[in-house]
């Protein structure tokens, strides 16, 4: 099949406006998408960035040695202009993917990244579904004037992708009728959060419960009915919510009004917005949907990623019980220092002894097993200079620790010298690993004078996708 020059722009404009949303969603990110327009065409790749590689096998299992992809699709003349007929997942480690038949295009699964610190793949899911319904129309149409505002439209999805997955979660959990109207709930917390009370920003939570189970809530206080303050007066909930900040109580809201302020678990069904200062938390029955900052959403949970620390001690010859509790004893310290916005640094030997460190020394080690050990070792991480830990021994065993080295090319100009110093440490000492923890919340994991946690530098996307190969040839070394 030829491809025309309105199926290459239609397929580009969507990728492309899929991929620009979701990384200002969830941080850096690809996008992939398989896909056959007609009934009995070969199933075509786009994949610029190489999202799908290393999934080979699983492709070709799902795709070509088995029906497995075809499963639960209802045949293309019968799925009407309304219909969309979701398709089995494939399942890919670290992907998240969604996919279905349409009207339009026969076929299409799309894929795209699942970040380590994802809140949730939902909003992700609503994202690629809203891109499949518009290759769909687009390649229907054939209307070359809509191409423009269908990437600008998925650019700038966020709001709506948090939107559609809360009403879909409420309605498959407990029905349609509902009276809380979320994008209502989602613009008054984006307005809540952007309004500072005497210099402060909101801190506390505010629950929105369906109006039928407000009864179900054991309250504090109430508001009398024609005193409650309205949901749209961001200025004057703002100031409600000194009330219950830094405490378990909650301001409870119908969607339209304040109702009072509560205690105790919610209702099913039930919203709740954690303001902590510049960021938030959105939760549905208690489960994390997204976060929330600087006026937009986010789909970071905001947790420090050690992933890559996890995967690096495994190199290390310590037992289980040993990588354990020292990837624990890392992870609260640096949790700690996020949580309290101050940067340091922890140096992490697996030297026996313990390789000499110019710094404070302890006269005897202190374990980090102890609760209250771990405690004062992340208070005595506040001090300049880094933390010295025994790897074998879960132990701090000296603070205020000068990291010192020589320069060398691999140093990074535009990052501080708490960073550049750690480079140029585990230059010299190539068996350390150095964790960097900076004052704005990033966490860097340092190895052999590198940053073995910085993200890929993926291939740039060309400025109009190639013709993409089948998948049988892609799978078999064919570029996309």
């Amino acid at each position: 099949m030829v491809l025309d020059r309105h199926h290459m722009l239609s397929l580009h404009n969507v990728f492309e406006g899929l991929r620009l949303g979701l990384c200002e969603y969830a941080g850096p990110s690809r996008v992939a998408l398989i896909y056959a327009q007609n009934p009995g065409e070969p199933l075509r790749v786009v994949d610029p960035q190489g999202l799908l590689s290393g999934h080979e096998p699983r492709l070709r299992e799902y795709y070509l040695d088995t029906d497995e992809w075809r499963q639960g699709l209802p045949a293309p003349e019968q799925v009407t202009y309304f219909d969309q007929a979701k398709a089995k997942r494939v399942g890919l480690a670290g992907i998240v993917s969604l996919g279905g038949r349409s009207p339009g295009v026969s076929y299409q699964m799309w894929f795209t990244d699942r970040h380590v610190d994802l809140c949730s793949p939902g909003p992700p899911r609503r994202w690629l579904e809203l891109a499949l319904m518009q290759l769909s129309n687009n390649l229907a149409a054939r209307n070359i004037f809509a191409l423009d505002s269908t990437a600008q439209m998925l650019q700038e999805m966020a709001p709506h992708a948090v939107h559609d997955f809360i009403v879909d979660e409420r309605s498959h959990n407990h029905g349609p009728d509902t009276r809380l109207r979320v994008y209502n709930i989602l613009g008054a917390i984006m307005q809540i959060s952007k309004t500072p009370e005497e210099g402060a920003w909101a801190r506390g939570h505010l629950a929105f419960v369906e109006p039928s189970r407000l009864s179900r809530l054991r309250y504090l206080m109430r508001f009398p009915k024609a005193e409650r303050p309205r949901l749209d007066n961001s200025k004057h909930v703002r100031k409600m919510l000194q009330s219950v900040e830094r405490s378990k109580r909650l301001l409870v809201s119908d969607g339209e009004h304040i109702i009072g302020i509560a205690v105790g678990e919610l209702p099913p069904s039930s919203l709740c917005a954690l303001f902590n200062g510049r960021h938030g938390m959105l939760f549905l029955d208690g489960q994390l949907v997204c976060s929330f900052s600087d006026g937009a959403f986010q789909a970071t949970n905001r947790k420090p990623n050690l992933v890559i620390l996890e995967e690096a001690l495994l190199e290390w010859p310590l037992d289980e019980d040993q990588r354990d509790a020292l990837f624990s004893s890392v992870s609260r310290i640096v949790a700690a220092a996020g949580e309290q916005k101050y940067g340091c640094a922890l140096i992490v030997d697996p030297y026996t002894p313990l390789l000499p460190v110019s710094g404070h020394t302890l006269e005897a080690p202190l374990s980090l097993e102890d609760p209250e050990h771990l405690t004062l070792a992340a208070a005595l991480a506040k001090v300049d200079g880094a933390l010295h830990l025994s790897a074998t021994h879960n132990q701090l065993c000296g603070f205020a620790c000068l990291m010192d080295g020589p320069s060398f090319p691999g140093e990074d100009r535009s990052r501080g010298a708490r960073y550049n110093s750690a480079l140029r440490f585990t230059f010299s000492h190539p068996e350390l690993i150095v964790v960097v923890v900076s004052s704005d919340r990033p966490v860097s994991v340092m190895q052999k004078g590198a940053d073995i946690s910085r993200p890929p530098v993926w291939p740039a996307v060309p400025s109009l996708l190639r013709p993409p190969p089948t998948l049988e040839h892609w799978l078999d070394g064919g570029q996309s």
